[in-house]
């Protein structure tokens, strides 16, 4: 399976960075199987950067198997529900510490982080955020959140988004 990664450097070798910020599936390398969102992420990241920073995907193989088999404590959300907000939410705040080696679900486009936004301030319900989630297209995140599944990703290639 191919893997894309968006940052404003090629990332040749990954690796398990403290973070100052709290993010979707907690402290660990985040990849997508699809490229359009890797591209736009560089891309974001690249703006973010007071410098001539670059966009930059870097292209990853893991292996299926990695799926298959008890070698990883795996955690998998399908869909956008209850049970993935409540870990979004938690991860976000910083107050969940999971011990899975690598997390797989959703991740929100650009509108949704303003409709988590407004469930974290309270202002909607968790019924109202998971009936907004529901009709926005969701794309994927598979975190590796330990040096142990990290080390089954394997660099291929990267480019320059122009």
């Amino acid at each position: 399976m191919k893997l894309f990664h968006g940052s404003t450097e090629i990332v040749e070798s990954p690796k398990l960075l403290e973070t100052q910020r709290f993010l979707d599936f907690g402290n660990g390398f985040y990849t997508t199987t699809n490229q359009n969102q890797a591209e736009r992420w560089a891309v974001v990241k690249q703006n973010r950067m007071p410098n001539q920073a670059k966009a930059v995907v870097s292209i990853y193989r893991l292996s299926k198997t990695v799926f298959s088999g008890k070698l990883f404590n795996i955690k998998e959300f399908t869909k956008a529900d209850e049970h993935w907000l409540d870990f979004v939410f938690q991860n976000r705040k910083g107050t969940l510490t999971h011990h899975f080696d690598i997390v797989l679900g959703p991740v929100a486009n650009d509108t949704l982080y303003a409709t988590l936004t407004l469930y974290e301030a309270g202002v909607l319900t968790k019924a109202e955020t998971i009936k907004r989630l529901k009709v926005h297209k969701l794309f994927d995140q598979i975190s590796f959140n330990t040096e142990k599944a990290l080390s089954q990703v394997i660099f291929l290639d990267s480019y320059e988004v122009l």
